[in-house]
């Protein structure tokens, strides 16, 4: 995929303790949170994410907020919420509800959008963004009418860590609880951290699974839209690759500069959807974070 080689685009703003082994204290250095204490922190800065969704805008990035919360077994990071089943010197396993980040294409206020790849919250943070397609004066079998609403909906599943000298392994498996589309995801990560210093760079490579029935319902064209395109278009599980980066320095004990940026290939079943117009997507975030 030439697009995979052009650019390095985001992850997640923050690590999560997931990450790693449970420390009794943290330094406000470090990527770690404490546990038993809320863990909150706020970039400003400037950032874009693309939106591959024909007529509709990309999404400006401006204040990336985190907060985030471990107990002995219990977490809440950045509205996901989980329990650890099993912990060991080498993995992890938790129970956790997450959500999928297809909806925030068709909605400027989703999770996903405030949280950027945390994609996290709750659906009445959601506000829809306008669609500017028109209708033509003269009808044509082959244009899309006004898109009827792509709802926000909660996963619930089971993820695990595997801690490697070569990375980080995340592997996650989901279900719609919420009813929504009925459809599973999954998602396969591989993580490297390098510390320099003050510097913190951490590369990543991902694999995310999306069944038809998610396919379906955000990228499949209804009746009421168009019946050309409701035949024409038949959705098919697909497999989007991303490739993401982030860079820290430290500044002092609670400011960051920080440099996020991702880039995902669009699987060939969503991206021939006639609501796309672009095979890719891409985010990057340029800030200064305080963490309190």
């Amino acid at each position: 995929m030439p697009y995979l080689l052009a650019l390095l685009m985001a992850a997640s703003l923050f690590s999560t303790a997931s990450f790693a082994s449970t420390p009794s204290s943290c330094d406000n250095n470090t990527d770690c949170i404490e546990v038993g204490r809320w863990d909150i922190g706020i970039a400003i800065g400037y950032g874009n994410k693309t939106n591959p969704l024909k007529d509709y805008e990309d999404i400006p990035l401006y204040a990336v907020p985190t907060l985030a919360y471990y107990g002995d077994s219990w977490f809440f990071d950045n509205g996901n919420i989980g329990y650890t089943l099993a912990e060991g010197e080498n993995y992890t396993v938790n129970l956790i509800t997450t959500f999928s980040n297809d909806s925030a294409f068709f909605h400027r206020w989703d999770p996903s959008n405030i949280f950027l790849l945390n994609a996290d919250n709750n659906h009445a943070a959601i506000a829809p963004l306008a669609s500017t397609m028109t209708t033509r004066s003269t009808p044509d079998p082959k244009s899309i009418g006004e898109l009827e609403n792509r709802n926000f909906t909660y996963l619930g599943g089971v993820e695990t860590f595997i801690y490697t000298r070569f990375g980080i392994v995340h592997a996650t498996i989901a279900h719609d609880i919420l009813d929504v589309h009925g459809g599973m995801e999954s998602r396969l990560k591989w993580l490297y951290n390098i510390p320099l210093d003050r510097w913190n760079f951490e590369f990543a490579a991902v694999l995310d699974w999306k069944s038809e029935e998610v396919v379906d319902y955000y990228y499949g064209v209804r009746a009421s839209e168009s019946l050309y395109w409701n035949q024409a278009y038949q959705a098919e599980s697909a497999l989007n690759k991303s490739i993401e980066f982030t860079g820290q320095y430290v500044l002092t004990e609670n400011w960051n500069l920080l440099f996020v940026a991702r880039y995902t290939d669009i699987a060939d079943e969503i991206a021939n959807s006639p609501l796309l117009d672009k095979d890719y997507t891409s985010t990057y975030f340029v800030s200064a974070a305080y963490r309190f």
